[in-house]
């Protein structure tokens, strides 16, 4: 049977049906069975895909069957999960809204990794260890006269006409004014300054507020005094007025039509050398550390208590993975009663004590992060990590039993290894893949795809053969999937990606619906700028088109899946009921030049000839969206009529064809 001959996923409720089918130019002409599995839930068929024909080989009218009354396990909403990590512009220069760089002085002024340069005479600044305010040092500026000294930070973005607030933080002594400026031009009519005459002897908080008159891309924030003696600068801040608790506006709008339902964070390799009470009380006096898995500065500005403001705003479930890397199973245990105890206990006091009085209830725990690589801090071998997670579990457990654990897995040795000697400490067990580029079209699409159904057809066997695992279903979390290559645009690890990408999240999606019995949870790694389906520059963010084609089948697909047959060169299907089971959806992915035409033959349903499409497609596999500028590539909705049995799927799109039935 051919691997396409399966269950398709997507959601029947109601009285509609989702279908979703991907096109391929490809892959389904000459295929052999490679292995048959029983579970409990359904049959799955797997198969090794052959070389596929080529352009002028494919049909341009399938015959697709669909039985509407054989349906599969519901899909999880958690597949179109999302994941962020301290790393490139994730965080700081996407979400977060800050826009000074090294805003703790982690380096010292001046210096090769600074951020800050010098205004005025070099000698007349130092970093001085006694009584700093923030991390081990702070700059202290001598004024003697009328001769103005002090830091600048430039390579800022600003918007003529929109406000910009902020604060430094400053301990002055003797007779010195200060002044802070934003600069985004020439001369005076090029900046706006705010004059600081301080209390002195002491570190005192000053709001900062500006209106920028001119548009920049290198704006510059300068703090520099006069008269006689020494001020110090604690921090410094700058923030778009409009942001929404210190996060971009515009980020999170376009993340709130994402719709993700689950959050992952903070890691990722950042998180296995993460204190998290690094992360927690005053913003302004958490220490400044060096990222130590990606290198580059964490200012920890961005805590736990952010990550849940974050979901909160997004209206997104958080996920906590703890440091199992360099951390120990206390810290991890204090974590989770920090995040979920009552406000009268200790950890939940001192939550309280930061802001936030009512527990958080975070369900989901990830207890580790790839402990299988190498390059992980802390890495051990799988002998010594089993230990390691009981020891984890037992103790987060301890803390809150109500919560969900999800294990370090790596099909092959590692994974049998974990579900063997931990399967009584998870309840998930995590899978990450990602895929490079492909020259031929139809093998980079399908390469998700097929990174799914290996990780499926692993874990399938292992429920199939380990003692450990009968009577008991550990499912899998997909928390790190996508592709990875190409240029990095927007900072480290920041690809563009086109919409051939799309169209290959696509196919791993409906996988993942087809597996619906055993994929539980996926992470679309990572959601802004790095690998993100969001890009931003330092004034704009838009959607990439991976992130509208996760938009439009978490939005249309539906959520019980159905199942579809078809006899097709270059096609994949995946069909699902709506929640409401008034209309079936249809999805299609077609990464060949030419349309097709389907041809239905739908059992257990009948169409009424109403439905709508929506419809990712273009001319060039290759376009993409620029932040800034008009997008090349939009989801397109259209209303239609008089469908009987034959729908026209045009060339390289992904589309979604919700059918009316009776």
């Amino acid at each position: 049977m051919d691997r396409r001959q399966k269950i398709m996923c997507a959601g029947l409720l109601g009285s509609a049906v989702v279908v979703i089918i991907t096109f391929y130019l490809g892959g389904c002409a000459g295929q052999k069975p490679i292995e048959q599995e029983q579970s409990s839930q359904q049959t799955v068929v797997l198969v090794e895909s052959q070389a596929g024909p080529n352009e002028a080989e494919l049909q341009r009218e399938i015959t697709v069957r669909i039985d509407a009354e054989e349906t599969g396990e519901a899909i999880s909403p958690y597949v179109y999960g999302q994941f962020i990590e301290h790393l490139g512009r994730c965080i700081y220069g996407g979400i977060w809204a800050e826009m000074l760089e090294d805003r703790k002085f982690y380096y010292a002024v001046g210096s090769e990794g600074s951020a800050w340069k010098v205004v005025g005479d070099s000698n007349n600044i130092d970093m001085v260890r006694d009584n700093p305010y923030a991390g081990e040092h702070t700059p202290r500026v001598e004024v003697s006269g009328q001769s103005a000294c002090g830091i600048a930070q430039g390579g800022l973005g600003l918007v003529k006409g929109n406000r910009y607030e902020g604060r430094v933080i400053l301990l002055v002594e003797g007779t010195v004014k200060v002044d802070v400026s934003l600069v985004w031009g020439q001369g005076e009519s090029g900046r706006e300054t705010v004059s600081i005459d301080a209390p002195k002897g002491e570190y005192v908080k000053i709001p900062i507020r500006f209106v920028a008159g001119g548009e920049s891309n290198e704006g510059r924030l300068e703090i520099v005094g006069q008269g006689e003696g020494t001020f110090r600068i604690g921090t410094a801040s700058l923030m778009p007025g409009d942001n929404v608790e210190g996060m971009r506006a515009d980020v999170l709008a376009i993340l709130k039509e994402l719709g993700a339902p689950m959050y992952r964070w903070p890691g990722g390799n950042f998180v296995s050398g993460y204190d998290w009470r690094d992360g927690i009380g005053e913003r302004d006096r958490r220490p400044p550390r060096i990222n130590l898995a990606w290198s580059g500065l964490e200012s920890d500005d961005f805590g736990i208590d952010e990550f849940m403001t974050f979901c909160r705003l997004v209206g997104a479930e958080p996920a906590v993975t703890v440091n199992t890397g360099f951390g120990d199973s206390y810290s991890a245990a204090q974590e989770v009663k920090y995040a979920n105890s009552s406000p009268e206990t200790a950890a939940g006091r001192l939550r309280a004590a930061n802001g936030h009085r009512e527990p958080y209830k975070v369900k989901w725990w990830f207890v580790g992060n790839e402990m299988w690589g190498n390059w992980q801090l802390g890495y051990m071998q799988l002998k010594q990590y089993v230990i390691k997670h009981n020891l984890f579990a037992e103790a987060m457990h301890k803390a809150d039993p109500s919560i969900k654990l999800i294990g370090v897995g790596d099909i092959g040795e590692w994974s049998i290894g974990m579900l063997t000697k931990c399967a009584d400490n998870m309840d998930l067990i995590s899978e990450h893949f990602y895929c490079d580029q492909k020259k031929d079209l139809a093998e980079h699409v399908r390469q998700i795809r097929e990174n799914v159904e290996k990780k499926v057809a692993a874990h399938r066997d292992y429920r199939s053969r380990l003692k450990t695992l009968q009577g008991r279903d550990i499912d899998i979390a997909l928390d790190e999937w996508n592709y990875w290559y190409g240029k990095q645009i927007f900072g480290q690890l920041g690809n563009r990606y086109f919409l051939r990408d799309a169209l290959g999240i696509a196919e791993g999606l409906h996988e993942m619906y087809r597996n619906s019995d055993i994929v539980a949870m996926a992470n679309y790694a990572q959601t802004v700028n790095v690998l993100g389906a969001i890009k931003t520059t330092k004034t704009e963010a838009a959607f990439e088109t991976t992130g509208l084609v996760l938009k439009m089948y978490r939005e249309h697909y539906g959520q019980v899946p159905v199942k579809v047959q078809w006899d097709a060169n270059a096609i994949d299907v995946a069909a699902a009921w709506t929640k409401d089971k008034g209309a079936l959806t249809i999805g299609v992915v077609n990464p060949a030049q030419r349309e097709c035409e389907l041809i239905l033959d739908l059992k257990g349903a009948k169409i009424q000839g109403d439905g709508r499409i929506w419809r990712i497609a273009g001319e060039d596999p290759m376009a993409y969206n620029e932040p800034g500028k008009e997008p090349k590539v939009v989801i397109e909705e259209k209303a239609v009529s008089g469908v009987s049995n034959k729908l026209t799927v045009p060339g390289y799109s992904a589309s979604i064809f919700e059918l009316v039935v009776e």
